[in-house]
């Protein structure tokens, strides 16, 4: 509970939640460059949320090589930050500064690579991966259809769902930096903890290798379509949403907390929490992303009032207000 000279703490989205300062100052050049460069690309349609204001610059790269020799001509001097699915993240309404790179199809396949092993694109989703290990009769790997992203996304967070994380199936990640160079890291070099890695500020995933064990196929797509059926019972997934907005604390759940809280169907603008999964904020049709994180703030400022709890953002907020 809040002890006398308590206080509560606006979270402000800086670092490492929130995502690059600064901009871009002059264009950059195409000469060379295979993929699709665009000036003031709009974000909204890219994210769950349909919210938010444009990117500086959108770099979509034809394949892994395009994409080295762009991040090499950038040399570091202006900000990168990965898009996936866009599932679980509000980009503020004033755009993302600097360049924000898509994965495309060129790196959204998924192989059979070793015994029960994958390696996957870093723009590969969730789905796709859990039903190639399905088809190819590789079992621990099925809780990734429960997770809507890319696996550059959850690799990044320590993506996790139904008592599963990436943590406990990444063997390896290869990753491009921020200046073009790159490298391959094992899971224990990314640190892992809860949705949280050692992963560069960025660093783009651009492949993964997972390991599961041997299974039964039917066995496999059974536990699947229970993850798929769980789900679609607790969640807002025909809404416009994020995802679970924040982690859970030690010995608590997020949603029972914000309920108890008195939050349920709370509203600010057009952003609501869900009145079927309280760790849900919904878009209601006309919400700027500024309504969303509000109310956001406004959960966990009143959490904090009746339990003590500081719940912490799970959904990265990028950009500018």
């Amino acid at each position: 509970m809040v002890q006398p000279g308590d206080g509560y703490e606006y979270d402000h989205g800086a670092a490492p939640t929130c995502a690059v300062e600064g901009g871009v100052t002059a264009p950059i050049p195409l000469e060379g460059l295979r993929g699709k460069l665009t000036c003031k690309a709009p974000l909204a349609p890219y994210t769950w949320f349909k919210t938010g204001g444009p990117a500086d610059w959108l770099f979509e790269p034809a394949d892994l090589d395009d994409l080295r020799h762009f991040l090499e001509r950038l040399d570091g001097e202006i900000p990168v930050m990965a898009l996936g699915l866009g599932s679980n993240m509000i980009v503020r309404d004033g755009g993302v500064p600097g360049v924000v790179v898509r994965l495309g199809k060129a790196f959204a396949g998924v192989e059979i690579t070793g015994d029960n092993e994958l390696t996957c694109g870093g723009g590969a989703s969730g789905i796709l991966v859990a039903s190639t290990a399905r088809d190819a009769g590789i079992a621990g790997l099925e809780f990734l259809r429960g997770i809507p992203g890319t696996v550059g996304g959850f690799v990044r967070m320590n993506g996790g769902a139904y008592g599963r994380e990436v943590a406990d199936v990444l063997l390896s990640c290869a990753v491009i930096l921020h200046d073009g160079s790159f490298i391959t890291l094992n899971a224990a070099e990314l640190e892992y903890s809860y949705r949280h890695s050692a992963l560069p500020d960025g660093a783009i995933v651009v492949s993964a290798r997972f390991r599961g064990h041997s299974g039964d196929p039917a066995e496999i797509g059974a536990e699947m379509d229970r993850i798929a059926a769980a789900r679609e019972a607790s969640q807002p997934l025909r809404t416009k949403t994020g995802g679970s907005t924040f982690k859970n604390p030690d010995g608590h759940k997020a949603w029972q907390l914000v309920d108890e809280a008195g939050c349920r169907g709370l509203t600010l603008g057009g952003a609501q929490v869900s009145d079927k999964h309280t760790n849900f904020l919904i878009n209601t049709g006309n919400a700027t992303s500024a309504d969303i994180e509000g109310l956001g703030e406004l959960v966990r400022e009143k959490v904090y009032t009746h339990s003590g709890v500081s719940l912490e953002w799970e959904i990265q907020r990028v950009g500018r207000p």
